[in-house]
């Protein structure tokens, strides 16, 4: 692929949760704003000119749209995404102008600010763009197709025969979208009984496969934001059973650790979802406390699945499997390892959302506790204070 012709193709090749967390903010939020930052975990250095390409590659952004063909695939596909909003999508249109992008030296700076329903979308493709613009200005060398293919169906055939199902979570930090697309293509040849779809909505259409997803941490983060740190889970998976009556019903559980998120995660939400997400921290013990509260509540913990996303590689999803085999449903969610296993380092880079702007408040700093401090994101102060607030060691 040549630098110039470096652009998105369609508006959907984005990760699910970004349409369906969109859907509820149109209905349910319409005046928040809200303000993402670019992390740089890996400390990766950046070449010369990569902020003006990476301009360019946003400012096409304002050409891409919902196709008739894509409405439709939705409309068929994901019957809980009203009509409205369906509408809605097909009028969207990217604004580059809320992106700021600034390079000083080897260090970028991405700013994402506007209107959340409008800037919740940005996040996925940004992040994209950045690996795939960096691994092409750095002039790195990737695998061959045939052996892109290979390495995916080896991966895919070992996850069949542990007998687990496994969907790609992979967007964010993937090669490129060529490489995407050979993975996606690999998996559907090869993984039947075992993938059950992707993360992705122009890959599940393109592929013929299923859209998965949720909602990510920055639904709770927003709710921190407008109800205080004390109510962010409840009311947060409280509006999505106003948005989606039982649709859409696996949550995510350690944006302000776990612990706190199962003291709210009460009788009604255990058994109106289905399951939920495990992010960051030990799996294992993670699965323990999940299967500890469904007998607490009376719930058979075999009637609920997890789904592990989580830096999954063959190695851990083996180690899990055999540990959660007959006590709870399970399923995982596989992101880099699929995507980005091209002989290169895969940069570990994330945008998160940094502040929040409810109807008639001010502007809010938002926070992340998962499980593992590593992952903690936002200011230190306010950290300090969601930690009081919630009693977390």
């Amino acid at each position: 692929m040549h630098l110039h012709d470096f652009s998105f193709s369609s508006i959907l090749d984005n990760d699910f949760y970004k349409f369906t967390m969109q859907q509820g903010v149109v209905r349910l939020f319409p005046d928040a704003k809200a303000k993402y930052t670019f992390i740089n975990r890996g400390n990766h250095n950046f070449p010369e000119g990569f902020a003006k390409l990476l301009r360019e590659a946003v400012d096409r952004m304002a050409l891409l749209k919902l196709s008739r063909e894509e409405k439709h695939f939705l409309q068929v596909t994901c019957p809980y995404l009203d009509a409205v909003y369906l509408d809605f999508l097909e009028g969207y249109r990217y604004n580059p102008e809320e992106v700021h992008i600034q390079q000083s030296g080897a260090t970028l700076e991405v700013h994402i600010e506007g209107y959340w329903y409008r800037t919740i979308l940005w996040e996925v493709p940004l992040m994209s763009m950045i690996c795939e613009l960096y691994y092409q200005l750095t002039g790195s060398q990737r695998i061959s197709n045939e052996e892109v293919i290979r390495r995916t169906r080896e991966k895919i055939e070992n996850y069949k025969h542990l007998g687990v199902t496994v969907a790609d979570f992979g967007t964010r930090r993937r090669h490129s979208y060529t490489v995407h697309r050979l993975v996606l293509q690999a998996l559907c040849d090869y993984g039947q009984g075992s993938f059950i779809g992707t993360s992705n909505v122009h890959m599940a259409m393109l592929h013929k496969t299923k859209p998965i997803g949720t909602h990510a941490h920055e639904w709770f983060m927003f709710h921190a934001a407008r109800y205080g740190f004390k109510m962010a889970n409840a009311m947060g998976l409280e509006h999505w059973v106003d948005v989606f009556r039982g649709d859409l019903g696996i949550a995510l559980s350690d944006t302000y650790t776990t612990e706190v998120f199962f003291s709210q995660f009460d009788k009604m939400f255990s058994k109106l979802f289905d399951g939920v997400r495990h992010d960051s921290g030990d799996p294992l013990e993670f699965a323990d406390k999940v299967i500890t509260h469904y007998r607490k509540m009376g719930i058979d913990p075999r009637s609920k699945t997890i789904i592990f996303s989580d830096a999954l590689n063959y190695e851990k999803v083996a180690a899990i499997a055999q540990y959660c085999k007959d006590k709870v449903g399970m399923s995982f969610g596989i992101g880099t390892s699929l995507t980005n296993d091209v002989g290169l380092r895969p940069m570990n880079i994330v945008i998160k959302m940094s502040e929040a702007l409810p109807k008639g408040g001010a502007w809010t700093e938002v926070v992340k506790l998962s499980d593992e401090q590593g992952k903690y994101t936002g200011n230190r102060e306010v950290i300090a204070l969601a930690k009081t607030i919630l009693n977390i060691p």
